[in-house]
């Protein structure tokens, strides 16, 4: 049997804590059923990241980061006026493929919205600062303004709610995206 490096392991965490955490949310995910999911023990996780906290940070920057290259891929060598179709055909294959990347993202703002409602800022600015990445990744691809940038990621953000609340492709609440935007 390979040993991993403490890096491999590490990685090994990440995919297990979103993957755990996209189903459980932060409050229902136990360090113990991350810790069962890569096969190590929860002192050899603790060794890893420091705490609960540390692992969701790591999850959740890791599916925001996906995100952000996700688009950037999309966009590399498509002409600027195909730009914005090519990254939501690829965002909707993303969450259609992988659709724990999708509830990862929902578990991600529920976990920073109960953090600052008890008064740990600190949670939601690293969160914050990885989505300004996102944001950035947006802009930049899109050669877009501000309000495009924002259209762009509020088409994603009412995609996400519609996805997660099950809406079928064939359902009237799709008329209205471009095809790009619209599911499988």
């Amino acid at each position: 049997m390979v040993r991993m490096s403490a890096e491999e392991r590490r990685e090994s965490v990440i995919r297990a804590a979103l993957s755990e955490f996209a189903h459980g949310g932060y409050e229902g995910t136990s360090t113990e059923a991350i810790a069962r999911r890569v096969g190590v023990s929860q002192p050899y996780l603790f060794r890893l990241f420091p705490n609960k906290q540390a692992m969701f940070l790591a999850a959740s920057q890791r599916c925001i980061d996906t995100t952000s290259r996700l688009f950037a891929d999309a966009a590399d060598g498509v002409p600027a006026e195909e730009k914005l179709h090519a990254m939501g055909n690829a965002y909707q294959r993303m969450i259609h493929e992988d659709p724990e990347k999708l509830l990862m993202q929902m578990q991600t703002y529920v976990a920073v919205a109960a953090a600052e409602a008890s008064g740990d800022r600190a949670f939601g600015e690293a969160i914050r600062a990885s989505w300004m990445q996102l944001w950035d990744t947006v802009q930049v691809e899109l050669s877009a303004d501000a309000d495009e940038t924002t259209t762009f990621l509020a088409y994603g953000m009412l995609i996400n709610t519609l996805v997660s609340l099950g809406f079928p492709a064939d359902h009237r609440v799709w008329e209205g995206f471009y095809d790009s935007a619209r599911p499988e």
